[in-house]
């Protein structure tokens, strides 16, 4: 963001008394700085892509935050930025969530069905080929960007490689030898992410949590593939998972209410745990976001007790991030971002602290004259998914990138005027 110096009233004084004349501001030209930027490429998971409102479509694509980097620095000697955007026939890509009505502070979320990129009837999206900077993968983590099955599971990577590639190609190998000059890296959240939004229950490779050591060593893999030919970079933190609305959105007390407006005898709200217990859930406990739409509280089961208001019909586990889940989770976070950072350090690197920054967003602030904060729908900064950014959140955080790099190598990129990007698109 812009930093402004406000002068003391006193230096004001003595300025104005030392001369009658008005002064005109030097305007300080755009430079690049130490950096190279006429080709950038960014490498990254779901928030590079432009991922939103639960889905990859084209509105989300063009403003990823990526390209509105790119775009500011053209004025510092920055070439074209090639992203693969899906067509305007099919511009609604994967499929995505609308909000079609809001009562009471109640969301309806409608899903997008039309003009879709999907090429077969087994969900695999419409093939894109030619050059590619924007090379964020929904889904990606740092320890499955080695794997080369992954390429024909992941739909958005598969898309982008060749039919010989599939299957025999990883994202590591992927993304190299692109005669890049300078480069942005924001991976590893799904690494954490993953594990959290699965309520701590792991049940497949998209979901543990990468083992702090194996992160530490591929981390660094990608860092020197990246820089092996002297480039310069930015390298952003992992926000704190539970900072997102996805796990603050459906709070026990809210349960609780809702639950005693039906009936007034309701006492407790009751979760079964990762430890294999139920025990009555407090405001530590994060329920995710989906619980909000599924329709299971209070449905009686067979024995008639209501579900989630009974000891014997708990919330299962799967739906909640529990207080000891929340301190593993945490714990993982802070390690991988002491790795970033160390490596970061190492390499001469510039770094966006993305989890320092939201967590802000979370307590607000007002940007630009613009407030903006973590709350679902209405905070500004995130989708209708509760995990991923609007235009307005990828402008936000284009800026901490901005600031990032013009403090580490004297860049003067200008920031993205946020003011110009939309939060979450209300019903008309």
């Amino acid at each position: 963001m812009k930093k402004y110096i406000l002068n003391s009233f006193l230096a004001a004084v003595v300025l104005f008394a030392a001369s009658c004349k008005p002064e005109i501001d030097t305007v300080v030209g755009n430079s690049a700085g130490q950096a190279n930027f006429s080709k950038y490429i960014a490498v990254g998971n779901s928030l590079t892509s432009g991922f939103a409102d639960g889905g990859l479509y084209l509105e989300g694509q063009k403003v990823a935050y990526p390209n509105l980097i790119a775009a500011q620095m053209t004025t510092v000697g920055g070439g074209s930025f090639t992203s693969p955007f899906f067509t305007d026939a099919q511009a609604n890509g994967s499929g995505y969530l609308t909000l079609s009505a809001l009562v009471n502070g109640s969301p309806t979320l409608i899903p997008v069905t039309n003009n879709l990129a999907v090429r077969d009837a087994s969900g695999r999206l419409t093939k894109y080929t030619g050059e590619v900077q924007n090379l964020g993968i929904p889904g990606m983590r740092v320890d499955l960007a080695f794997a080369a099955p992954f390429g024909a599971a992941n739909p958005y990577l598969e898309r982008l490689l060749t039919d010989t590639q599939v299957g025999t190609v990883s994202y590591f190998q992927f993304i190299q030898g692109r005669s890049h000059t300078f480069f942005s890296l924001w991976l590893g959240n799904n690494d954490a992410l993953g594990y959290a939004t699965n309520g701590g229950v792991t049940t497949d490779a998209t979901n543990v949590l990468t083992d702090k050591s194996t992160f530490a060593l591929l981390y660094s893999n990608l860092v020197n593939a990246l820089t092996a030919g002297g480039q310069k970079g930015v390298v952003a933190t992992i926000p704190d998972v539970t900072s997102i609305p996805y796990f603050n959105t459906v709070t026990v007390a809210a349960l609780l209410n809702a639950a005693k407006a039906i009936n007034p005898a309701a006492a407790a709200i009751y979760i079964q745990t990762g430890a294999g217990a139920v025990r009555t859930a407090t405001a530590e406990d994060l329920i995710r976001l989906p619980f909000q739409s599924a329709g299971l509280f209070g449905v009686p089961n067979a024995s008639g007790l209501p579900y989630g208001l009974h000891p014997l019909n708990p919330i299962a586990n799967n739906w909640v991030l529990d207080k000891d889940e929340i301190i593993k989770v945490k714990d993982y976070v802070i390690s991988y971002n002491s790795t970033i950072k160390s490596l970061a350090d190492s390499k001469g690197l510039a770094i966006a602290d993305t989890y320092s920054y939201l967590n802000q967003v979370k307590t607000g602030l007002v940007i630009q004259g613009v407030g903006i904060n973590s709350a679902f729908i209405t905070g500004g900064a995130f989708s209708l998914d509760g995990v991923h950014l609007t235009p307005r959140g990828n402008a936000v955080i284009a800026n901490v990138f901005i600031d990032a790099i013009n403090g580490k190598y004297g860049s003067n990129i200008p920031t993205v005027d946020i003011t110009q990007y939309r939060g979450v698109k209300f019903p008309n």
